[in-house]
């Protein structure tokens, strides 16, 4: 079957992958409430990075397993597993202390954080475009920031978590391109899932030593399927897009991913939308496009000036 053929179905998957982490980015929120935030998050990328493990480990659904030695072992540890850590609680605390479309919207700038890293001030199209669209994504998370600022109603903590959660975000992804040089993509996910949780583990014991742990089925529930649907299902597809299409193609659907969580938020937890959210969406997604245009080829100018 051609590319072209494969195309609908592939992009079937990944609007499929946007709904279930929008869902997942509402269920961590609703079982924050009653949960240590370490805990939760902790034991759902343990779970279900030994699960995706054990998946390109005995089988060959998402490509050959690859035997790793005693430095890829160290890298993974502490670039992808710590690296993850980070992200981890200050996501989990940001859905605990503000609204999970926020956290999503941060989340969704995160791409502009790595484009600064990538490449300092020049004269050219491309650091023209970079920088802009810097701009607006900062003018979006103040934003965001402005009325926890002004009104003691909003939390100013789980607003810094939230932009904390983007940068950390933003450097996972960074470690992890650097990781994939050498190790196969999916067995970087995996590993950097499950390590994540052993670096947090004290952590999350503390946590249930400190304030307890409700379990009941329900919250149980929601995590298990947390852990399949918003970790192990959406990384299969998000992986096997990867396969078929360049990555820039595939990361563009990244983009939805604040608009699916704030659906989810607004039906399944009542959160309001607001015209504060919606004026930052707007300036983050638009910061976010234009961080993907071509300048050079629109305007049909070279490329340095």
């Amino acid at each position: 079957m051609s590319e072209n053929k494969n195309n609908p179905a592939i992009a079937g998957s990944l609007v499929l992958v946007v709904l279930l982490w929008g869902g997942n980015n509402v269920s961590t929120k609703w079982l924050v409430g009653d949960w240590p935030p370490v805990f939760t998050g902790m034991t759902r990328f343990l779970f279900a990075g030994v699960i995706l493990l054990g998946v390109l480990r005995f089988t060959t659904l998402l490509g050959k397993f690859q035997t790793l030695n005693a430095t890829q072992h160290r890298q993974l540890w502490l670039r992808g597993g710590l690296g993850l850590a980070a992200y981890t609680v200050t996501f989990c605390w940001a859905l605990k202390l503000t609204a999970a479309s926020h956290v999503a919207l941060y989340i969704g700038a995160s791409p502009i954080w790595a484009l600064l890293v990538e490449q300092r001030p020049q004269k050219n199209w491309s650091s023209v475009r970079r920088y802009a669209a810097a701009f607006l994504a900062l003018t979006g998370v103040l934003v965001l920031f402005w009325p926890a600022l002004k009104n003691s109603s909003f939390n100013l903590a789980g607003e810094c978590c939230g932009l904390g959660s983007s940068l950390f975000w933003a450097n996972y992804n960074h470690q992890s391109r650097i990781l994939a040089r050498t190790i196969h993509g999916v067995e970087v996910a995996a590993n950097s899932m499950w390590m994540s949780g052993v670096w947090l583990l004290p952590v999350a014991l503390i946590e249930i030593f400190h304030h307890g742990l409700v379990v009941d089925t329900p919250h149980l529930g929601i995590q298990s399927l947390a852990i399949i649907f918003g970790g192990v299902v959406p990384y299969a597809l998000w992986n096997s897009s990867l396969r078929h299409w360049p990555t820039s193609r595939v990361m563009l659907f990244n983009n939805l991913i604040p608009i699916s969580t704030t659906t989810w938020a607004h039906f399944v937890l009542r959160e309001e939308i607001t015209s504060t959210f919606c004026a930052a969406m707007i300036l983050i997604v638009a910061g976010v496009a234009i961080g993907q245009m071509d300048w050079a080829k629109i305007f049909k100018q070279p490329e340095s000036f």
